[in-house]
């Protein structure tokens, strides 16, 4: 049984996500303790992070122990088979859908068939990713890895009411994962966005955060091209409107070396539009400037699967954060990979997993 002090590194839910979808597919029994230790007021499992354990559980026929809301210590039993199929979860909460597919879809590109899944909850908050950075960046280069994966937004979700939805099909791979190889950033050839806001159109939300975007990223020499998104009652954006009003504004950028990079926030309470693309123009801008080849979320993101691919991924980090340390502590744990960063370029020596 492998021991996980959930409190080492950044204390956060990534130790919990990652530590239990890693026991999976090593099939290698976990204690893990003082969960989000660190995080108080609030320490222990979160709805989000309890419904995100469950659905590994659920996949690979495993068990789990001491798993409830609060909750400081867990174990978990991973069962021998990764079963595919059509999976229904609902968060119950505003609480991170994108965090709940990045538990899931290590285990599913190792299925015994094609899965899909339909997650109801938030798409839009903060401290996650949003699901347009999934869709925009970590998707395309996961794809370029081998996997086959699309997710479609269903229904817009914001914090506090959630009810957002989004589906993900999954084909599982006949081969291992290609390691992923960006080692530099090249020049830029656009930088694309989407400005989506819902039941906000007499406010022109999505106008002013990208007309904000495009001055601030003007005046440090760039452009964009950012769609204007109303998501209304009478008239959604997607298959149904939010069931309330929010905001949210993504941006990537295409290099010459097929980097891809992203940028976004998510609208918030006394958080006007003008911050928002202020905001992420500004967290645009720094990560080109560093000459990263991977912004700093798709860095921590790429790592499980990085560490399963066969052969070695290298790219280039903005900076070192929490989360990437956690993550690369974790796939060594667990997987045995080998990681080295030296200079901000990290390299991760896959183990070409197979089942």
């Amino acid at each position: 049984m492998i021991e996980i002090d959930g409190s080492q590194k950044s204390g956060s839910g990534t130790i919990v996500r990652d530590a239990v979808s890693l026991s999976a597919l090593a099939g290698r029994d976990l204690h893990l303790t003082n969960i989000r230790a660190k995080r108080r007021p609030k320490p222990g499992l979160r709805a989000q992070h309890l419904r995100g354990i469950e659905a590994i559980a659920e996949l690979c026929r495993g068990r789990l122990e001491g798993a409830a809301i609060s909750s400081g210590e867990i174990r978990f039993f991973p069962g021998q088979t990764i079963r595919g199929g059509r999976y229904d979860w609902d968060i119950g909460t505003a609480g991170s859908t994108t965090m709940l597919v990045l538990c899931v879809l290590p285990l599913a590109l190792f299925a015994d068939g094609p899965s899909l899944f339909r997650i109801t909850g938030g798409l839009f908050q903060d401290f996650a990713p949003s699901v347009y950075s999934l869709q925009t960046v970590l998707l395309p280069l996961l794809r370029r890895m081998g996997a086959q994966i699309d997710l479609r937004i269903m229904r817009p979700g914001y914090v506090p009411q959630g009810q957002g939805q989004i589906t993900v099909d999954v084909t599982p791979l006949k081969r291992p994962l290609k390691p992923l190889i960006l080692t530099a950033q090249g020049n830029l050839l656009e930088i694309r966005g989407i400005a989506l806001s819902s039941l906000l159109k007499e406010r022109q939300v999505s106008e002013r955060m990208a007309e904000e975007c495009r001055k601030t990223l003007q005046a440090e020499g760039h452009d964009a091209r950012i769609d204007l998104l109303y998501d209304t009652a009478g008239n959604p954006v997607y298959e149904k409107s939010a069931v309330q009003a929010g905001a949210a504004l993504a941006l990537w950028a295409k290099t010459d070396t097929e980097c891809l990079l992203g940028a976004d926030r998510a609208g918030a309470p006394r958080r006007s539009s003008e911050t928002i693309g202020r905001q992420v123009a500004r967290m645009m801008t720094e990560t080109l400037q560093t000459g990263a080849t991977l912004d700093v979320h798709a860095a921590d993101q790429i790592i499980p699967f990085a560490a399963l691919a066969e052969g070695e991924s290298s790219f280039v980090i903005p900076r070192m954060t929490d989360h990437i340390d956690s993550r690369l502590w974790l796939v060594e744990t667990f997987l045995g990979a080998e990681t080295e960063l030296r200079d901000r370029t990290l390299r991760i020596r896959g183990i070409g997993y197979r089942r």
